[in-house]
């Protein structure tokens, strides 16, 4: 189906694989590595040599599973030779794993690279020192929707982006994590992190960030909605709504994405996040420059576990030198985790106060 010369079939969806992939060592063996990391690579056809993780029994019990090698240490999985080291680590474990790889080595780093950017910036330092070739995990920039929202804007089908809403409420299993039951910072630091990154792309670096976070009565997590506005100036409307707390049946939730240029539209649904981990298929529509009706866009595959091929095939390439731009390298992933300290930063500050009437 066209719609004044759009061709959705046309746009990319997909990353070019390497040539010659190389083996993948995996440090963690938490939901993701089984849900994600590990199907992913697999439908990729990306060799992987093993995991590790501190508890063994966990780790055996994973690598029996995938028929892979549980590593008895760290030291251990850093031996693997030209292997790209998979860290789906918690946030705080992210450093000691990188000091203990060989100079040189290629990593691909879980979101957030660290708790608090004070943690992102030894994270830095640490990849600048060791000539680490490291990149973070932001995969939902490599999701078969997302790489096709980006083609058509480079296309020029929206026009000028002008306005950017993500809109969510539904119910998320934080139990299934449970490092995140205690942690101080949850929903924008492990959650909408994923939605600022992708702005970042869209629409490059804000000038500023209002946000408030907070959690919820029903529970203790340390927050569970969020709302922000990012600041692009007067042309530019940026404006995040998150809930995770609409437990209220499946009728009213919502996980999309309206993204507004001058000339045209679109709309996106990420599947995943309604009814988490099985979730939904992905939709993407767009209402072409120069069309008069919405289009949908055929997709090639949803958010997992194809946006973990896209993220690691780029990082195999540019390994191998098949990629020239690695993709959310940790220079650029440190100014996502500088907006995500920002949000918290004004979540914490007091809102402008209004006038008392006389």
């Amino acid at each position: 189906m066209t719609e004044g010369g759009f061709y959705p079939a046309s746009l990319i969806q997909s990353w070019p694989k390497p040539s010659k992939p190389r083996p993948i060592v995996t440090f963690g063996a938490g939901s993701i590595v089984g849900d994600a990391h590990f199907p992913a690579y697999r439908k990729a056809g990306f060799p992987v040599a093993g995991l590790y993780d501190p508890d063994q029994t966990k780790a055996r019990t994973l690598a029996e599973k995938w028929g892979v090698t549980a590593f008895r240490s760290v030291e251990e999985a850093a031996t693997v030779k030209d292997a790209i080291f998979d860290l789906a680590t918690p946030p705080g474990r992210h450093a000691e794993i990188l000091k203990a790889l060989p100079d040189g080595a290629v990593a691909l780093i879980q979101k957030p690279m660290g708790n608090y950017l004070g943690e992102a910036t030894e994270i830095l330092e640490i990849c600048r020192a060791k000539n680490l070739k490291a990149a973070v995990n932001f995969q939902l920039r490599f999701a078969p929707m997302m790489l096709a929202l980006k083609d058509a804007i480079a296309k020029g089908w929206l026009g000028e982006v002008v306005d950017f809403d993500a809109w969510l409420a539904l119910a998320t299993p934080w139990q299934l994590w449970e490092f995140l039951l205690k942690a101080p910072r949850v929903e924008i630091a492990m959650h909408s992190i994923h939605y600022l990154d992708l702005v970042r792309q869209l629409l490059g670096d804000p000038k500023g960030v209002h946000a408030k976070t907070l959690g919820h009565p029903n529970h203790k997590v340390a927050q569970t909605r969020t709302s922000a506005i990012l600041d692009y100036g007067d042309t530019v409307r940026c404006a995040l709504s998150i809930n995770h707390d609409h437990k209220f049946g499946r009728r009213h939730q919502a996980c999309e994405f309206r993204i507004c240029g001058t000339e045209g539209a679109a709309y996106l649904k990420l599947g995943l996040n309604l009814d988490y981990p099985t979730g939904e298929p992905d939709i993407l529509e767009i209402h072409p420059k120069g069309g008069t009706d919405w289009v949908t866009v055929p997709l090639a595959g949803e958010w997992f576990p194809d946006a973990f091929v896209g993220r690691m095939a780029n990082v195999q390439r540019f390994a191998a030198g098949e990629d020239h731009e690695l993709v959310s390298s940790v220079e650029d992933a440190w100014n996502t985790m500088a907006l995500v300290e920002a949000a918290y930063k004004s979540s914490a500050a007091p809102a402008t106060p209004i006038a008392e009437r006389p």
